[in-house]
């Protein structure tokens, strides 16, 4: 394994407070409330650290990062400090003026989630009235305003057929890239695993037109794929590997290896602002726990691709499995794989249309 660096990217995660209401939310179960945020102060001295500590870009997320008042000037202390800056936004609560303010402070990037192509679906999805069209209208801004712009779009059973209109909406938005993400399904997503798991067949047709756009869009449109992890033979890379490319800071100050850790309950988590950022990441327990291979258990360890997929996602085999450490069950070659299959195939098939929000 070659030397650790630092990380490239720092996800902060401002707020978990949004006006959407998606039903594979990837925030925690236990949301956090605007009286345990970190103050404007707080997350200056975090991002001078992270410029500090060699971290090249900074990923302004939530929840709606956009509810917090002091991001035009967390994005100016970044981009000043030499740090690429991205904002992961729901859109719903931006504006001209808004992203006027943000192009100015220096923001280079914005990702807007899209649940759909048509107004009714994404907004049943998110249950959020008229969602649609305002995330439209704000991606339009973006790249007037001379910010990239990525579209990223959660596909499930829902709104898969909505696929190809998804991949021309993005080519008409002007897109430099487009993320096609299939739900993932711990934490809140496991409520709606029934809902949302689409069948094989709608996966297949699926994965064969995101491979024929990438040849047919190639130089204007890049494409990223995430496939729904319960129909891969083997798991993929979660976040690049545990504690090797990416550290995420909490609304209320933790530094966690992924924005999904704190599910592992035997886990503690350094706080930033209490502890050095190169400490956490060099040496706390937390991000060594997971960190490399030599914490594997078979057939983990004797595997040709444990240095490539790194045994997979912790959460989601604690999930799954039971047991952090476990092989993910998405793998064949764990011996929970037969029943992974079988449950995709049973929910996939569910007559279940219904959603469980995720209300704040």
């Amino acid at each position: 394994m070659t030397e650790l660096g630092p990380p490239l990217a720092l996800m902060a995660e401002l707020t978990h407070r949004c006006p959407l209401q998606c039903p594979y939310c990837s925030n925690p179960l236990e949301l956090l409330k605007a009286g345990a945020e970190r103050d404007t102060a707080f997350w200056l001295g975090v991002i001078d650290e992270a410029a500090a500590l060699g971290v090249l870009q900074i990923h302004f997320s939530g929840g709606e990062p956009a509810l917090r008042p002091d991001l035009a000037a967390l994005v100016e202390r970044a981009t000043t400090r030499g740090l690429y800056a991205n904002l992961i936004t729901s859109a719903v609560t931006l504006n001209e003026a808004k992203l006027a303010a943000l192009a100015q402070a220096g923001l280079a990037h914005v990702q807007i989630s899209f649940q759909g192509a048509r107004p009714e679906t994404a907004d049943r999805i998110g249950n959020y009235r008229g969602g649609h069209e305002k995330k439209l209208e704000v991606a339009r801004l973006v790249t007037q305003l001379g910010m990239s712009l990525t579209v990223n779009a959660v596909v499930h059973r829902q709104n898969l057929a909505e696929l190809p209109a998804i991949i021309d909406m993005a080519v008409a938005l002007d897109a430099d890239r487009l993320e096609v993400a299939h739900v993932q399904y711990h934490g809140w997503a496991l409520k709606n695993r029934a809902a949302l798991m689409p069948d094989r067949q709608a996966f297949d047709q699926a994965d064969l037109l995101v491979s024929q756009k990438r040849q047919e869009l190639q130089g204007k449109l890049f494409i990223d794929y995430v496939v729904p992890d319960y129909y891969a033979r083997a798991p993929k890379t979660c976040m690049g590997g545990w504690g090797q490319k990416t550290m995420n800071i909490t609304p209320d100050g933790r530094a966690l290896p992924c924005h999904a850790a704190e599910t592992i309950p035997d886990l503690t988590f350094d706080r930033a602002g209490e502890t050095p950022l190169r400490q956490i990441w060099f040496e706390s327990v937390a991000f060594q726990t997971f960190r490399g291979t030599s914490w594997m258990q078979e057939p983990c360890a004797s595997c040709d691709l444990k240095h490539i997929d790194f045994g997979g996602c912790r959460c989601q085999a604690l999930a799954l499995a039971g047991d952090a450490r476990a092989t993910d069950p998405v793998c064949h070659l764990s011996p929970l794989h037969s029943q992974v299959l079988q449950m995709a195939e049973s929910e996939s098939g569910a007559d279940v249309r219904e959603f469980v929000y995720r209300r704040v």
